[in-house]
């Protein structure tokens, strides 16, 4: 009989975030998959949780996946870990679990803190229905392309992106937005340093260049106004 694959969130900043259903899981499983090793060594030496672990990122993900799935069908548990987070949203893990699913193996999700509801809900645009466009592309000419096609989208947009392209980002927003349209900025979530800023995209430039904003962060996107 196979093992059970599970898909464990964690937080994304605070640790204080980590549930009591994750850690019970973390302490329980057969192996720990990390997606880097030292965050996610970080994680479970600050819980005091000792675990055999498997590395599975975007480089060795088909192979990883394979080794992983193999134990699962040896009747082994595994516990999936993004770096922060909830796995396999905007991160490795989703060839594993489809593999997991063709090979009839057992998934359960275990949710947790995530970043994209709490912009979602504190940026005060509408989110009865939104659209999740993820990361764009690092190259600025393509980058500018993706937005020129999300300038007619009358629902809430939620963009992410690297630390150290925020400024670069909403540079970009104002360039094929113009004046008036609006962003939440949702910057260090959880963390001391959380900042949630609200303005159009040209002012945020301003702001963000000035201090030259890097870290964590999460863009929210008003729509065309109906």
């Amino acid at each position: 009989m196979s093992g059970t694959l599970y898909l464990v969130a964690t937080p994304i900043g605070n640790l204080e975030d980590i549930t009591f259903r994750a850690l019970r899981v973390l302490k329980e499983v057969d192996i720990v998959v990390f997606e880097e090793r030292k965050e996610g060594a970080r994680l479970l030496r600050h819980f005091g949780i000792e675990k055999p672990v498997e590395s599975l990122n975007e480089h060795n993900e088909a192979a990883a996946s394979q080794i992983i799935l193999q134990k699962l069908k040896e009747g082994k548990s595994a516990a999936v870990i993004s770096d922060a987070g909830t796995p396999v949203f905007s991160d490795p893990g989703q060839v594993l679990v489809q593999k997991a699913i063709k090979a009839g193996v057992k998934i359960v999700p275990i949710p947790g803190a995530s970043s994209l509801l709490p912009a979602l809900i504190v940026s005060g645009f509408p989110i009865d229905e939104f659209v999740f466009q993820g990361f764009l592309s690092p190259k600025r000419n393509r980058r500018i392309t993706e937005l020129q096609q999300l300038k007619k989208e009358k629902r809430t947009v939620v963009l992410m992106d690297a630390p150290y392209r925020l400024v670069q980002l909403v540079r970009d927003i104002a360039e094929v937005f113009g004046t008036t349209r609006r962003l939440c900025v949702a910057f260090d979530l959880t963390l001391p340093t959380e900042e949630i800023f609200h303005g159009t995209a040209p002012q945020l430039h301003q702001q963000f260049s000035k201090a030259e904003k890097k870290g964590e962060f999460v863009v929210v996107l008003e729509g065309l106004s109906k």
